[in-house]
């Protein structure tokens, strides 16, 4: 199939290859921008170097290739998947990987450990209450820095080439400019997308486990048994 992805603009490395595993081909498509706040970066890089935080999570790859490279030392990392991590590790920098791609995870993963330490969190401009709120009630402490905001492009995505369009965030698909089509077979990344598509009267018909390997296995699986 020809697949279309929502990404960032020029944040796509690697989707060919790992769509051409799988046996598919497929290309970008951009209905948000990241808008960098470099001012907020240096306040979040600071309060790591002052040993403000007992851990850092790293909930996207982009916040992690923004704020990496100016960490000279840190506690405890934690990222949300294995690309996160390699993001990371590009900058020697080891972190834990959670067991599944959802930042609801995140204090079921550290238990008790949480309790009385402080976690530091850059992100996009997006709030996430329940993993804030989840972190309280386990008797932590959280600071977010919203390092950059999600922006949308206004642009109409280019899916009259694609057999399927595959949307991997709910911002995505919110902010998303398109026209549905009858055979455009839609996908979403997770569970999370595929509420928001529900909710938008897009159901999609494959949903992933919230990584473009997963959602490319499942829709292999998907294809087999049409």
């Amino acid at each position: 199939m020809k697949i279309a992805i929502t990404r960032l603009e020029n944040k796509a490395a690697g989707d060919r290859a790992l769509c051409a595993t799988y046996g598919h081909d497929c290309y970008t498509v951009s209905p948000l921008r990241a808008d960098l706040r470099p001012e907020r970066v240096d306040t979040f890089v600071e309060a790591v170097h002052r040993g403000e935080f007992e851990c850092l999570f790293f909930s996207s790859a982009l916040p992690a290739a923004i704020v990496g490279p100016k960490l000279e030392r840190w506690p405890r990392v934690i990222a949300i998947g294995p690309k996160t991590a390699e993001v990371l590790r590009g900058f020697g920098i080891e972190a834990e990987v959670l067991p599944t791609f959802y930042s609801r995870d995140f204090v079921p993963y550290l238990g008790e450990w949480l309790r009385g330490r402080t976690v530091g969190i850059p992100r996009a401009d997006v709030p996430n209450p329940g993993l804030l709120g989840a972190i309280a009630d386990a008797g932590g402490t959280v600071r977010e820095e919203r390092v950059y905001a999600l922006i949308p492009t206004g642009a109409e995505l280019a899916l009259d080439a694609a057999d399927a369009v595959l949307f991997t965030s709910a911002m995505s698909y919110r902010e998303a400019r398109w026209q549905p089509r009858g055979d455009l077979l839609l996908v979403a990344i997770g569970e999370i997308t595929a509420d928001a598509m529900r909710a938008g009267g897009h159901p999609p018909a494959v949903v992933g486990d919230g990584s473009l390997a997963g959602t490319l296995e499942a829709l292999n699986r998907y294809a087999e048994g049409r």
